[in-house]
């Protein structure tokens, strides 16, 4: 029986798709086996932040964490290794405390965290009254008198009608990073806010604020637990309330510092697929989470590809970024060197929502490029990834946006991740063996797609 050309083409060219789709479907598997029976991951992490802990920018910590991660990308199979200089600004925290008059006189102390790059009382008492506001609107109904002299208590909570976390991170961020502007060019002496939390416990988070041009005052910023707010805010209704602040945080200009990069040079060109997380974290926990967890699922990367024969077309290469948290100087300075190099970047995925189970892929390129990586879609859906409509990118790959890389970043599941965020809660034992590996396993993957399609 004679088949006209017009109707065994679509066949044709439909098995060849179903061919293909079952050699990737196989190569998804290998890919996650390896990870889950012989991964390093989990072992790298507690390396990382039993041995070293926690990591701020331009600490003694940090350097030697960029001679960790050199040596754990030697041990995964990279082939170049090398630290890129990055200057990066110089925050300490020192003592800190606050406390709060009670009606027999006495003072007691709250559990408080001063927020990243905030300037102290430079060791003195600071004594104010409390003034609570709720939001922005109601700071701004305040008049000068109310505001000059005083202790402005931010109370905005995390809305917990948002069901992604990062939403509610988003919507109240704007008081971590600026009310200490908003108060201080009006008078007050110092802010409080509630932290950035999901959790309704006493836990403080920190995190990056940053002062108006315009601002002279620089005033000191510090953040309180959920529940303490709440009290907070409780007892203000019904009486005056004085604080006591004194804190000896500052900014100590700038120093030398690295991002540690590590790579497998392509076999067709030197074009590069950068996986990446950044090696710093906050100066409280373990920065286990955060993001401990990104930088050794994307040197999980690079073993797998080495431990399984995987002939990358293109330059596979690792960014430990430096100074995610409180500047981006890592992500930055990376994204000028690439221009200086003229270094062509075929894609970028970053790792920083912890190591939680991955739920998605969120992306940020042309509708073609996004087009096909959502074709890819029913390969990734036995490994729990469905959702691959969100719309962003990492912190420290975003400056490649400039120049056209297609940028993605690994979503996990957020339910748990700003409970602990920027807190001491951070640490090593929050992590799942399985969850974080199968971050690793999802980045991989990807990363395989990206090299033999693009």
């Amino acid at each position: 029986m004679k088949y006209p050309l017009l109707k065994i083409l679509p066949l044709f060219l439909g098995g060849i798709l179903f061919s293909q789709n079952q050699k990737d479907s196989v190569q998804f598997k290998n890919i996650s086996d390896e990870i889950l029976v012989n991964g390093t991951a989990y072992e790298n992490l507690s390396d990382l932040t039993q041995n070293i802990g926690h990591r701020l920018s331009g600490s003694a910590a940090y350097e030697k964490a960029t001679d960790w991660a050199v040596l754990k990308l030697k041990e995964a199979g990279a082939d170049k290794v090398w630290k890129e200089d990055v200057m990066v600004p110089v925050w300490e925290r020192g003592k800190e405390s606050l406390q709060i008059k009670e009606p027999n006189g006495k003072w007691k102390s709250l559990r408080m965290l001063s927020l990243g790059n905030s300037e102290g009382t430079k060791g003195k008492d600071v004594e104010a009254e409390i003034v609570f506001v709720k939001n922005k609107e109601d700071f701004d109904q305040l008049p000068d008198a109310a505001v000059k002299g005083k202790i402005i208590f931010f109370n905005y909570a995390f809305n917990q009608k948002f069901i992604s976390t990062g939403q509610a991170y988003g919507d109240a961020g704007k008081y971590r990073r600026s009310a200490a502007s908003w108060a201080g060019k009006r008078g007050a002496k110092a802010v409080i806010i509630r932290s950035l939390s999901s959790a309704l416990d006493d836990v403080p988070h920190t995190g990056m604020m940053r002062y108006d041009a315009d601002d002279t005052a620089k005033i000191p910023a510090v953040a309180i637990g959920p529940k303490s707010a709440d009290e907070l805010q409780k007892t203000l209704k019904s009486k005056k309330v004085f604080a006591k602040l004194n804190s000896n945080c500052t900014m100590k200009g700038e120093k030398l510092s690295h991002t540690v990069i590590g790579e497998i040079t392509g076999k067709k060109d030197q074009n590069v697929i950068v996986v990446s997380g950044h090696l710093d974290s906050w100066d409280v926990g373990e920065g286990a989470q955060d993001d401990g967890a990104g930088i050794v699922q994307s040197i999980e990367v690079l073993r797998t590809f080495k431990s399984l024969g995987l002939k990358n077309n293109h330059t596979l290469r690792v960014v430990c970024f430096a100074n995610e948290e409180n500047g981006v100087k890592g992500g930055n300075t990376y994204a000028e060197n690439i221009k200086k190099n003229n270094e062509k970047h075929l894609f970028a995925i970053e790792s920083d929502g912890g190591g939680f189970t991955p739920r998605g892929i969120a992306l940020v390129m042309s509708p073609e490029k996004r087009t096909q990586i959502q074709s890819w879609k029913n390969l990734f859906l036995p490994y729990g990834v469905h959702n691959l409509e969100m719309q962003y990118a990492g912190t420290d790959i975003e400056p490649m946006k400039e120049f056209g890389v297609p940028l993605a970043e690994l979503v996990p599941d957020s339910q748990r991740y700003f409970d602990i965020h920027h807190s001491d809660e951070d640490t090593f034992d929050k992590v799942n063996r399985r969850e974080l590996l199968l971050g690793s396993v999802v980045m991989s993957q990807l990363i395989y797609m990206i090299d033999k399609n693009w």
